[in-house]
């Protein structure tokens, strides 16, 4: 990478593509994951030779066998004609992930992969009770434009961001309006779960 390049390779959103072609290089969500767990990352890069990127991590002294608080499962009791759940992320892998796991627990999920996507399906289903979405979607509108604009049409509705990003860079430090809420990626599937049945709760639609 060139200097100018290597100095903004771990912004938000920052991408050498072309408008409308990509939302970022994806490092910021490799600087947040190792930042978030103690450690840190690292560039190396000559123009016209590569690229090594390098992740450190804090080694773990402890008994494999030790159990921790964190590695405890969320029990969520399965939902039985379920509310309607609007997912929106650019990764197919993700969304099916996701909505396989909330489809088990008797989730109705909706599917988009980006932000007009999204505001089609929502306009034309007015049962929706809750949007979960990532922050960066490919296009010209971001998950938390989605989420404005959804809020506006429904100030009601509950908001869950997914995102890999670092919470401060994306969300002015940390502040969130009241409905909107936050999960960090990586995360796992109970606690994600979990998630979403408090926030149903919340609104009434559990």
């Amino acid at each position: 990478m060139p200097k100018e390049v290597l100095e903004r390779a771990f912004d938000p959103f920052f991408t050498i593509k072309p408008i409308g072609q990509g939302t970022g290089l994806g490092l910021s969500m490799v600087h947040g994951f190792a930042g978030q767990s103690g450690g840190a990352v690292r560039i190396y890069s000559e123009v016209d030779q590569g690229t090594m990127v390098c992740i450190y991590l804090p080694r773990y002294f402890g008994d494999d066998a030790q159990e921790t608080a964190g590695d405890e499962t969320v029990a969520v009791p399965a939902v039985v004609g379920g509310p309607v759940v609007l997912l929106v992320d650019d990764e197919p892998l993700v969304r099916m992930v996701a909505s396989e796991h909330l489809d088990d627990l008797g989730y109705t999920v909706l599917e988009a992969g980006d932000a007009n996507e999204a505001l089609q399906i929502f306009d034309a289903n007015g049962s929706i009770a809750l949007l979960v979405t990532d922050v960066g979607l490919p296009g010209v509108m971001s998950g938390r434009q989605l989420a404005e604009v959804i809020r506006e049409k429904r100030p009601d509705r509950e908001v869950l961001f997914i995102t890999g990003y670092a919470e401060n860079a994306v969300f002015n430090h940390g502040h969130l309006e009241r409905g909107m809420h936050m999960l960090g990626k990586p995360f796992q599937m109970d606690v994600f779960a979990a998630k979403v049945a408090d926030l149903l709760a919340v609104s009434g639609n559990n």
